[in-house]
């Protein structure tokens, strides 16, 4: 996996007060710990901590003139002996109070997401965006916002129809068809993305087809844009058209990664073709591992897929709200022999820690028997229970999974039945997984269901929520009080994201660019683009916490997760995450590529 720098972030939580955070990265060493070191207006760095930090991987600094410049870096300590210090992060003077970094771009159109990968293999996050213009745009940015190349998609991203549009469309309705991620494990991270006649790639250099209905699948230089290997999408189904796409990354044979692909396009006769395909790429070219066609066969999709592996084998398989294909691309299993057929939200996740491997949550739409919601054995697909409704129109719209009661083991579960909005959306309540008992007996009381981020410090997962009704958007960041017990649009603030200037994906989306763990320490940053889109704004937490965890982006489960977009739904890492949590085991990953050299050409020991 991706050889990760520490990470550094400061934000200024009061007036007197800086969060130093970092990363513990899935490789160090159990008693490794940390010094932190700040230098005021570009003068020597002194040490601020007086014993070294053996705790969690933060700090609270509250003895700078925050009136002055400063830089943070920490230093790993190893069995008393202090290590090279880290890459630095810069805090300006007089610096907003604020629980953000701002990452500047180019002016540009709409943004619905944001990817990340270590482009230019020195540690750090950088991030590609789409454009949504006509035609469309990729862009790609280093981790401080230098601005590195731009790929135009060309006139077959034009139509952006959300199930029949262009054949280089990308981004629309639930789909993708981008992802990023270091298929070669050089230690530099490529794009990969599904291309059409027409695309100029960002060296220039522009992709032909023989026509505007065929496709590729192209890895591109994540430096440079430019295009180093391009394979034809399979033509099984060209005679239905282009294939709308949703890209994904996961190591199907437990140590290379791999591009994953679903695919998918409209029969004359309004269903759908299914094709998933794995491709594995070398540094040269890219070649199919295997291909997956659905056929006539009744395997129900959904909107979002997930790639981890459920077996606990160490090689992951791929999921659909519906079935599981084992990662050489034979069915696993199908539920749709137990009644499932259709959701727009599923999930993977160590769900109930007291039961051995992980489990799986769904919902159902417009069910023809009343089903709401279930919960099974994600290795064998077995169903543990189901909710039904006798109501006709039962219609689970949305549903979550996140541990927010810390007086249940494991995690809880939640939907609406309903249309998606806070009026006709009715609740079915809170339940814990485990158990199958409501934790909340007012089943009026639960949080809306939408994403998670780990925010506050405590094991618990915080929401992230929007109104689903774009005039009234008010993203923001909340927490369940189970003490307070309050209705989905009433639960109480710890961010509100317009305070700081922030927008939602598209401007006004229900959803944010991106939730995940790509700064300072296991905690969740949430990247939402400026209204001007002109910049990206980093949430990233103001909390202190005394919870050691490994960064997240070091479990397989959830690297994985961040390759993946569809229908944006909260990722999850294959170990209980909750309260009571056990120590989660060291992840069995080595890191990629070569170890990084400073800028004196030093080479820094691994994890520094």
């Amino acid at each position: 996996m991706e050889r990760l720098d520490r990470g550094v972030v400061a934000v200024r939580a009061s007036d007197r007060e800086v969060l130093v955070s970092w990363r513990l990265l899935g490789l160090d060493l159990n008693g490794i710990g940390f010094d932190v070191e700040r230098s005021t207006d570009g003068g020597p760095y002194r040490k601020l901590n007086r014993s070294v930090l053996t705790g969690g991987t933060n700090y609270v600094d509250s003895t700078a003139d925050l009136r002055r410049s400063h830089h943070y870096r920490v230093r790993p300590v190893v069995g008393n002996r202090p290590q090279e210090p880290s890459r630095p992060f810069a805090l300006s003077a007089n610096h907003a109070i604020e629980p953000a970094v701002r990452i500047p771009l180019r002016t540009g159109g709409p943004i619905k997401f944001v990817w990340v990968g270590d482009l230019d293999g020195d540690g750090a996050y950088d991030y590609v965006l789409d454009r949504q213009t006509a035609p469309q745009k990729i862009e790609a940015y280093r981790s401080d916002g230098t601005f590195l190349w731009q790929m135009d998609l060309g006139p077959n991203s034009v139509d952006q129809n959300n199930i029949e549009g262009g054949s280089a469309t990308v981004d629309v309705g639930h789909n993708d068809g981008v992802t990023v991620y270091d298929l070669d494990i050089d230690g530099r991270a490529e794009v990969a993305i599904r291309v059409a006649n027409g695309v100029t790639f960002g060296d220039g250099t522009t992709h032909t087809e023989t026509d505007n209905v065929r496709q590729s699948i192209a890895i591109l230089d994540g430096r440079t844009g430019a295009p180093r290997a391009i394979a034809p999408v399979p033509g099984d189904y060209l005679v239905d058209g282009p294939m709308y796409a949703r890209f994904g990354v996961g190591y199907l044979d437990g140590s290379t990664p791999c591009l994953v692909a679903y695919m998918k396009n409209r029969i004359g006769s309004g269903d759908f073709n299914l094709m998933f395909t794995a491709w594995r790429y070398n540094g040269r070219s890219l070649t199919q591992q295997w291909k997956f066609l659905r056929g006539n066969q009744p395997l129900p999709d959904g909107h979002n897929t997930r790639i981890v592996d459920v077996d606990g084998d160490g090689r992951d398989e791929v999921g659909e709200i519906g079935f599981m294909l084992n990662g050489d691309g034979t069915l696993r299993y199908n539920l749709r022999g137990q009644g499932i057929i259709h959701g727009d939200r599923w999930f993977i996740a160590d769900i109930d820690p007291n039961r051995p491997g992980l489990e799986g949550y769904g919902i159902q739409q417009d069910h023809p028997d009343g089903l709401l919601d279930y919960y099974y054995d994600a290795a064998t697909g077995a169903i543990i229970w189901k909710h039904t409704s006798d109501a006709p129109g039962a219609d689970a719209g949305r549903g979550m999974v996140a541990d927010i009661d810390p007086r249940h083991p494991g995690m809880e579960v939640w939907s609406i039945n309903g249309e998606v909005n806070y009026e006709q959306g009715i609740p079915t309540g809170l339940y814990n997984a485990a158990s199958n008992r409501l934790v909340e007996p007012d089943i009026t009381k639960q949080p809306w269901p939408h994403m998670g981020v780990w925010w506050d410090g405590d094991p618990l997962r915080e929401l992230f929520n929007a109104d689903p009704f774009p005039e009234r958007r008010d993203a923001r960041i909340e927490k369940w009080d189970l003490a307070n017990p309050a209705v989905p649009w009433a639960l109480p603030r710890l961010v509100t994201t317009s305070d700081y200037g922030a927008a939602t994906g598209l401007g006004n989306s229900v959803y944010p660019t991106l939730i995940a763990d790509i700064l300072g320490d296991w905690r969740e940053e949430v990247v939402l683009p400026s209204p001007e889109f002109d910049e990206l704004v980093i949430f990233t937490t103001n909390r202190p916490t005394d919870t050691r965890l490994y960064t997240l982006a070091h479990n397989p489960a959830y690297r994985n997760g961040m390759t993946l977009k569809g229908y944006l739904q909260s990722s999850n890492v294959d170990y209980f995450l909750g309260h009571r949590m056990a120590t989660p085991p060291q992840p069995d990953i080595s890191y990629a590529g070569p170890q990084p050299a400073d800028r004196h050409g030093a080479v820094h020991p691994s994890g520094s």
